[in-house]
Formats: structure tokens, sequence, C-alpha cells
């Protein structure tokens, strides 16, 4: 999770990880439907993590896929 005053770095990041670090608030399992909720709904951006190799039921995004969804997201 991201600590306080840290920027945000572009690196793999376990699925659950990268929710939380969107959702802090939230259990692991509710961040990750949350963040997959996110990803489906924003226009093509499920579609263009595909064209990467992206899968759904992989467990870590690599860092080409996290820029991507920091793109699409914003920062968290």
């Amino acid at each position: 999770m991201k600590e306080l005053g840290k920027p945000f770095r572009l690196r793999a990041y376990g699925r659950t990880e990268l929710a939380q670090a969107y959702n802090p608030h939230l259990s692991p399992s509710a961040a990750w439907q949350k963040l997959s909720l996110w990803i489906h709904l924003y226009p093509d951006l499920t579609e263009r993590l595909k064209a990467i190799g992206y899968s759904p039921h992989q467990r870590v995004f690599t860092p080409r896929q996290v820029a991507m969804i920091v793109e699409a997201l914003g920062e968290p």
C-alpha cells in the first residue's frame, strides 16, 4: 500500500496491492472488486490491457499494465 507522503512508483503490483492503493479504506477483496469494476467500466481499458498480455486471472500487474491503469484512472 502507498505510504502517505511518498510518490507513487510504477512497478509490478499484486492486484490486491494496487487495489488497496486506490481504496485503502476497503478490505482487500472489496478493494479488488472495486478496481476490477473500474477497469471494466473505463472505455477501452480492458481491451488495451489485453493487447499487452493482461489476463483476468493473473495475480500481478506488470509495470506496463500499471502505467496503463494509472493513465486511465489517475494515481492512487
